[in-house]
């Protein structure tokens, strides 16, 4: 079977070595997984996870009575933070997740891409995607990409059309590098081709599929001791605070489903 996210690891090796805009990215730090996501379902194809930001200042939620405006409960004082991820001695900054079978049939047909590519096949917006989640690691290591507005200042969004005119061009260029067509091949398969290529499509995902590592809630020790009102305590996470290599499993993906592969079958995993 294939395995789609070592596929798209190798394929990103590749890109950040031919791409100078990309080429300060440490693939090393740099995990590629897959979540479960329906063809033809609306959601992303993939989404850039930045496990780099700082724990948050201090904070709580608070709820008030609509007609007098008086405080009628809280949340604990909390901070939140973001999970440790590590692959042998090396911390993982950056995830990337791709949604499958969702990402394999993707096409330009009827996508907003398709104006930066005139002519070209269909499968160039799954490379596409990918350029696009790698250019949102940030060069600073401060989070995701931000972006600058022509007067200096930096906009709240993560995307614009200057963005996806920059992917384009990186999409572009890396193709007139004239890189191995066998680094790339398997972007022009949709879902059902591969299962009939390859005998099925796995791909890395966590122990606690369908779940990830995300950011989490966690209460402060010291809690204020007269209360301005009642207190309700923040829930202890339900997921892990820290994952490994040995949280790292594979799944085999179907139409509408996965399954995980025994351990006998199981591929060994490292960072991108």
């Amino acid at each position: 079977m294939i395995n789609y996210t070592e596929r798209i690891a190798l394929l990103m090796h590749d890109i950040v070595a031919r791409t100078a805009a990309l080429r300060f990215i440490d693939m090393s730090r740099v995990l590629v997984f897959a979540r479960l996501g329906r063809a033809g379902a609306d959601g992303p194809f993939a989404t850039c996870h930045c496990l780099n930001l700082p724990t948050s200042d201090p904070g709580y939620y608070f709820w008030r009575d609509r007609r007098t405006g008086r405080l009628t409960r809280r949340s604990e004082w909390f901070v939140t933070k973001s999970p440790d991820v590590r692959i042998g001695t090396r911390q993982i900054e950056y995830m990337i997740s791709f949604v499958l079978p969702r990402f394999c049939d993707q096409s330009l047909t009827r996508s907003r891409k398709r104006e930066h590519y005139p002519g070209a096949s269909g499968w160039v917006a799954k490379l596409d995607t990918v350029v696009h989640e790698l250019y949102h690691i940030d060069p600073l290591e401060a989070g995701l990409r931000r972006l600058e507005r022509a007067d200096g200042t930096y906009s709240p969004r993560s995307h614009g059309p200057g963005f996806y005119e920059q992917v384009a061009l990186m999409v572009k260029n890396y193709l007139e590098s004239d890189p191995d067509p066998d680094v790339y091949d398997f972007l022009k398969y949709d879902f059902t081709v591969l299962q009939e290529r390859f005998g099925g499509v796995v791909g890395t995902t966590f122990r606690n599929f369908p779940s990830f590592p995300q950011r989490y809630m966690e209460a402060l020790a010291d809690q204020p001791r007269h209360p301005i009102a009642p207190v309700e305590s923040v829930k202890a996470p339900a997921q892990p605070r820290a994952y490994t290599e040995d949280d790292l499993h594979t799944h085999q993906f179907l139409e509408r489903t996965a399954r995980r592969l025994t351990r006998a079958r199981k591929a060994r995993h490292r960072a991108a």
